[in-house]
């Protein structure tokens, strides 16, 4: 049963032939009260260390126990069997609709503890009756597998996707950052949908139909908000499939705005929309301009011009922010350029890396065929990339930091101190700056937290010999607690606001910059 001989048993310990020792220690424990026990399960295990499920019947007589042993494993099996088919699809493996349920109303609970959203997902396969009529059953289940498995991979770990019956499916997306990040899910699911299966050397072609509900708006329990996302999928299939459908009108509402928004954004970076401005980043001991950052605005006919904050967050999702990130990149560079060749002092042109820019496998290719044609040596760049970004993969970013360096181009670390770095990937990142964020700097001279915040990373940069840039500074306390704690340098309305092209000449020949006069909101300008 356990695969052992019989002298290599004798004179061992019993309990050591026991999947759980401890099971055993709680056996004997128990016989010292009750002379016997009778079809206790337990795993024993088998030389190979494999588990085997047992049936014991136990008897105390004085110092001597007793027992009779059955082979139980087949049983187990079979009855984790049962229990498996009981809560999910023979097909695909998917929970079926009564786990569903049970795991829907577990994360109703926590919704209702965190107050975070929580979304029900119905789906339904478009045509897929043809699929069966045509190709027969035998495809259709082909196609049902390879659904389930691109649905699963359009969610997180987290999420549950279970198959309800013939080509239906449903997913729990819980606690979601915001409720609209439900219609970004949809937008995956159709896309993966529509990608042709080959089957028998067939290549078929479906599309995803998918209705939405929200808690708690559309339903505070299971059936609800199950019966709410099946009509808001009826409601898809009623606008020609291949969509997905809100149960919310504050959901369609933001959902047409956002649609809207990408699609004026698509229009944007054809009509060359997109603008550069440009902000000087001071040293703080000299007042010369270090470097100038170059930073993207949206000149849109409909609402003037657009800060980042209004569109950048779009263009990572749809992937516009790598048209859009390489068009910023050639644009600094063909400017740093024509100021070089007008013999302007600008020691360098900082550019900002989207994460999605950063991950892609040439972005090393990419700013070196940018540096040639801008006829640019890589000093000339400083490349900027967040705290987050760069501890999103550390082994991969010390990899393209490298390859950047060898470019002779220097690497910022922005928004440095909202992240989560740690300390021994900074120390092995080749790194030549760090940027304060301005969260910390705006209340410093106020917030005795920030102000420790913005001490210590100075004082790490420091360590590490890297330059420290301030970023957000507006008044002279804000400059002279900088400077006091040893910052080299600093960029903000203090100095400049950010600038077309054409004004960046003026700042950098009138410098170097000194305070002009006292107030909360003094303006540095540059000396006569």
């Amino acid at each position: 049963m356990i695969s052992y001989t019989r002298n290599e048993l004798i004179g061992a310990r019993l309990n050591e032939i026991y999947q759980r020792p401890i099971e055993r220690a709680e056996l004997e424990e128990t016989l010292r009260e009750t002379a016997t026990l009778t079809n206790v399960e337990v795993q024993l295990r088998r030389k190979d260390g494999t588990p085997r499920w047992t049936l014991q019947n136990l008897t105390r007589a004085g110092d001597r126990i007793y027992l009779t042993v059955v082979d139980i494993s087949d049983r187990k099996r079979a009855e984790e069997q049962i229990e498996f088919h009981a809560y999910h699809d023979v097909l695909t493996h998917l929970p079926n609709r009564k786990l569903f349920t049970d795991r829907l109303m577990q994360n109703l609970t926590r919704a209702r503890r965190s107050g975070k959203p929580l979304a029900v997902m119905f789906i339904d396969l478009d045509r897929f009756k043809g699929v069966n009529d045509t190709l027969g059953h035998t495809a259709g289940d082909e196609l049902l597998l390879e659904m389930a498995a691109r649905l699963a991979g359009c969610v997180r770990s987290e999420d549950t996707v279970a198959r309800l019956g013939g080509d239906e499916f449903a997913i729990v997306l819980s606690e979601l950052r915001l409720p609209e990040d439900a219609g970004r899910v949809a937008e995956k699911i159709i896309s993966a949908a529509q990608h042709p299966i080959v089957i028998g050397g067939v290549p078929i072609e479906i599309s995803a139909s998918i209705g939405i509900a929200l808690y708690p708006e559309d339903g505070s329990d299971p059936e609800t908000l199950l019966r709410n996302a099946d009509s808001a999928m009826y409601r898809a299939k009623d606008a020609g499939r291949n969509n997905y459908q809100l149960c919310t009108d504050e959901l369609k509402r933001r959902a047409l705005e956002r649609m809207s928004l990408e699609a004026r954004l698509r229009v944007a970076v054809h009509d060359q929309q997109l603008i550069l401005h440009y902000q000087p980043q001071v040293s703080l001991d000299t007042g010369n301009v270090i470097g100038i950052e170059a930073l993207v605005r949206w000149d849109d006919p409909k609402h003037g011009l657009l800060l980042p904050s209004a569109f950048i967050p779009m263009a990572e999702e749809s992937r516009l922010i790598l048209p859009i990130g390489e068009w910023v990149l050639r644009t600094a560079c063909t400017q740093m350029r024509k100021w070089r060749d007008k013999g302007l002092a600008v020691p360098h042109v900082a550019v900002n890396l989207s994460a999605r820019q950063f991950q892609q496998h040439d972005i090393v290719e990419t700013v070196q065929r940018v540096l040639a044609e801008s006829n640019l040596d890589g000093e000339a760049l400083e490349i900027e990339i967040t705290e987050t970004t760069a501890m999103a993969n550390a082994e991969a970013t010390t990899d393209v930091l490298n390859g950047l360096r060898e470019l002779g181009v220097s690497i910022s670390i922005d928004d440095f101190g909202t992240g989560y770095s740690s300390l021994s990937y900074l120390k092995r990142f080749p790194i030549t700056c760090v940027k304060i964020d301005r969260t910390f700097v705006g209340d410093l001279a106020e917030s005795e937290e920030d102000a420790a915040i913005v001490s210590a990373v100075i004082a790490i940069a420091r360590t590490l010999r890297l330059r420290v840039i301030a970023e957000g500074v507006e008044n002279k306390k804000q400059l002279a607690f900088l400077k006091r704690k040893g910052c080299d340098a600093a960029q903000g309305i203090l100095f400049s606001r950010p600038v077309p092209a054409v004004s960046v000449p003026a700042l950098v020949r009138e410098q170097p910059f000194s305070i002009a006069r006292a107030g909360a909101r003094a303006r540095l300008v540059p000396q006569a």
